[in-house]
């Protein structure tokens, strides 16, 4: 279904590029969100990826890599917003990922919040990697693609990534919560 959505759209139809693009854009926002930790940068960024996407969707040359390489441009739009506001302070709002029960608002804003702390110390390299591997649930010879690194390069991004993630979270038990919930 979707191969046959991504060769229309590839011929200009509006409809289907539509239906594509909506079938994506929750998680491209949310890992957006996760990566540039600003809900405002993180719609320019995806809406800069879906631009792109319909822009040079004719020049996609296996439709089945569709959502492969539209993870590679929200990337490359996550890194030019980064690149852009340097000087910006950056904030995370991690409400509406999930929806907690009732009972575990308390648990889930304490945990938002630990996370949210943690991600400060964390690089965009490193973010960018833990987003994909952890909430995207990518492999990581695919987040080494979708970010145009050697697979040693995303392994060794995840592993400082977490290292911090361990040392600012303070409990090694925690960081394989967070791997097991997959940073949600």
């Amino acid at each position: 279904m979707q191969r046959e959505l991504v060769v229309r759209a590839q011929k200009g139809d509006h409809d289907a590029f539509e239906a594509l693009a909506g079938a994506a854009i929750q998680r491209l926002d949310t890992a957006a969100r996760l990566v540039l930790r600003d809900p405002e940068r993180a719609k320019d960024a995806v809406q800069e990826a879906l631009v792109r996407a319909w822009r040079d969707l004719p020049g996609l040359r296996d439709p089945d890599r569709f959502d492969a390489w539209l993870r590679r441009l929200l990337v490359n739009a996550c890194y030019d917003e980064l690149r852009r506001s340097r000087r910006r302070p950056l904030e995370v709002e991690l409400t509406g990922l999930d929806q907690p029960h009732p009972a575990d608002d308390l648990v889930a804003t304490g945990d938002r919040d630990e996370i949210e702390r943690a991600f400060r110390h964390l690089d965009a390299d490193q973010r960018i990697v833990v987003v994909l591997h952890f909430y995207l649930d990518l492999p990581l010879p695919e987040v080494a693609a979708a970010l145009g690194v050697p697979v040693g390069t995303a392994k060794s991004r995840l592993h400082r990534g977490l290292t911090t993630l361990r040392r600012t979270l303070g409990a090694h038990e925690r960081v394989n919560d967070l791997a097991e919930e997959g940073v949600r």
